[in-house]
């Protein structure tokens, strides 16, 4: 990224005839940025038919009507049509609003469909699009040729395609590419800009990138759809007379795509768990500002498995590469963001503190790289918000210089964002994300003084109303990131929305962490091999060894075994315990009882990672 074209005192010369001369044309003074680009670039609506032997899916777009393709039922053979398709009468038509992608398993084929959306805001002045619900269609004729264990694999497999389908968190747009932030769409050459979405799109965060191969090699682009997994979060209020928008857009990368315990640090690759992009956009007449901060798993090799404990103990795998792990997450960092300062909010004792040690010792190899460290829980304890302007005393200088985007009407370059922030937990997602909503209100307060919504001496906090959507934007926005990677809302929502913690939000949190602590062991091992066979992280081979042989434990289910065993032998040892009250002969039944519920529990404790649910497909790395 460049440097900034405005530097300090600067940016005030002039600005009061330039926000006059601004407001005079912006009723005028038509959208510059992007003039020219196709208008719709995929198809927003579309007609799936259904007969014996194959799906059509056809565009409704009346300026695409004869957009259609076929696939066969039989072995999933993918066909682009032009035309009328026969004399054929389709058995069953539906309406759908987008194809993901195609996926191939063992005895068939599977494409998924999106079958309900949601328009939930705009972005740039393009309408954005949650997705709401989504189906795989069945090709899989096949399979009745298969063998038994081919058949029982494909079972599971299909069983991983259902939990795909309600991946939350999915946002789309016919017309615009909203996998790139704002700054680097704004300098894209003429050429890619007029390529179709899927060739416009950062790779990192299509969430749909393995499933589109299939399609794109048939020139499908009329109907590839990338996705983003992520959140979109919008609120629109008035200044000066003129309204401001706010768009919060996070972008969840697919290299590392993962659960909470299961996908912890980094891989070989430099590539890091729960890596995540957020671009908070401001809009004031004509004006468009961006500020970027991302956040990821510490950048180690290290692990946390699950195994039926509250908090499993970290562990810091000992690997020779690890200094180059480090090296290579920093060097790409910086090839795409520029100037990065690391910024460390883990506890300093206990496990947390090993890691966070573990971590800084490898970034004192990285001079080119700022870390911070910040003991959050240590020093926001109490759940004062307000302390964390003790953390940004401490890197304010930097923040300031490296800035954010700024662009006007007519497309003109003001400022570029130099550099980022890189903030990091453990999960990256609690103390994460109010850390993040501080940064933003910063410099949110920075960017609408520029752009004349406020005075030099204004600021967000001054106006109630606006200054609690903003912060719900941020509680809302924590929340679904949350609930992508551990399954629950978000924790410590309280001091993003209020400054402190309140009983309602210490009760929200309890529940919170008690859901995430049964996501943990007996739900996410399942997830995570969807995750991993969605992204194209585990190939579907025939005629090899099934991945999914069972020993004895495995073979079990996991959360019922457990809980029955227990819960069986504590209600047989209080009722034998009643009983000798009134007949000392059940006391030593009792005893027994007793004894053999601890030694089952015993028994669980010693097999717990055994019991729990975990990934079957793929390695932790």
């Amino acid at each position: 990224m460049g440097q900034p074209l405005l530097h300090g005192d600067e940016r005030w010369i002039g600005r009061e005839r330039e926000v006059t001369e601004r407001r005079m044309a912006a009723a005028t003074t038509p959208e510059r940025h992007g003039e020219g680009l196709p208008r719709r670039l995929c198809c927003r609506e579309l007609q799936l038919q259904e007969f014996p032997d194959k799906y059509v899916i056809r565009s409704l777009d009346p300026d695409a009507p004869d957009h259609a393709f076929s696939v066969d039922r039989s072995d999933g053979h993918l066909q682009t049509l032009s035309g009328d398709i026969g004399s054929e009468t389709p058995f069953k038509v539906a309406t759908i609003y987008g194809v993901v992608g195609v996926i191939r398993l063992l005895a068939g084929t599977y494409v998924l469909v999106i079958t309900d959306r949601q328009e939930v805001g705009t972005y740039l002045g393009y309408s954005i699009y949650h997705v709401k619900s989504m189906k795989f269609l069945s090709c899989n004729e096949a399979l009745r040729h298969s063998t038994s264990q081919e058949k029982k694999d494909e079972a599971y497999f299909m069983s991983l395609l259902r939990t795909v389908e309600s991946t939350p968190g999915l946002y789309y747009s016919y017309e615009r590419d909203i996998t790139l932030n704002l700054q680097r769409a704004c300098t894209l050459d003429e050429v890619r800009v007029h390529k179709p979405l899927w060739k416009q799109g950062d790779p990192r965060f299509v969430w749909n990138r393995n499933m589109l191969e299939e399609l794109i090699e048939i020139k499908l682009d009329a109907f590839i759809i990338p996705l983003i997994q992520g959140s979109f979060q919008t609120i629109q209020f008035t200044l000066k007379k003129s309204p401001v928008r706010i768009t919060l857009i996070s972008r969840r990368c697919n290299r590392r795509l993962g659960t909470r315990m299961w996908r912890r640090g980094a891989n070989l690759e430099g590539d890091t768990a729960n890596f995540i992009e957020t671009e908070q956009l401001v809009e004031f007449e004509g004006l468009k500002s961006s500020f970027l901060q991302i956040r990821g798993s510490i950048p180690l090799l290290w692990e946390q498995i699950v195994d039926l404990s509250y908090k499993p103990r970290l562990s810091i795998i000992s690997h020779e590469e690890t200094p180059k792990v480090v090296e290579r997450h920093f060097h790409d960092l910086i090839q795409r963001y520029g100037e990065t300062m690391a910024v460390d909010l883990t506890d300093k004792h206990g496990d947390e503190g090993e890691l966070s040690r573990a971590f800084a010792a490898e970034m004192e190899k990285l001079p080119h790289v700022r870390y911070v460290s910040f003991d959050f829980h240590h020093i926001c304890g109490k759940g004062n918000f307000d302390n964390l302007q003790l953390l940004y005393d401490q890197i304010k200088e930097d923040v300031e210089k490296q800035g954010y985007f700024l662009v006007n009407a007519e497309g003109r370059i003001l400022s570029e964002q130099n550099g980022i922030i890189r903030v990091n937990c453990i999960d990256c997602l609690d103390r994460t994300n109010v850390t993040q909503s501080y940064m933003a209100r910063k410099s949110l307060n920075s960017q609408l003084q520029y752009m004349g919504a406020f005075s030099s001496s204004e600021c967000i906090s001054m106006y109630d109303d606006i200054y609690d959507m903003f912060k719900i934007l941020w509680v809302q926005h924590g929340d679904e990131i949350s609930l992508e990677y551990a399954g629950t809302l978000a924790l410590k929502g309280d001091l993003v929305r209020y400054g402190r913690q309140t009983l309602a939000g210490l009760i929200k949190d309890g529940m919170s962490a008690l859901s995430r602590y049964y996501l943990n062991n007996f739900q996410d091992g399942i997830r995570q091999d969807a995750m991993d066979l969605i992204s194209g992280r585990y190939s579907v081979r025939r005629n090899g060894p099934s991945p999914f042989q069972l020993n004895a434990f495995e073979s079990l289910s996991y959360l019922p075994v457990a809980s029955v065993l227990i819960v069986g032998g504590l209600t047989l040892t209080t009722l034998t315990l009643n009983q000798a009250r009134h007949n000392a002969q059940h006391f030593v039944s009792s005893v027994v009882w007793a004894g053999l519920t601890a030694g089952v529990m015993a028994l669980v404790k010693a097999n717990g990672k055994q019991f729990c649910s975990r990934p079957r497909l793929c390695g932790l790395l």
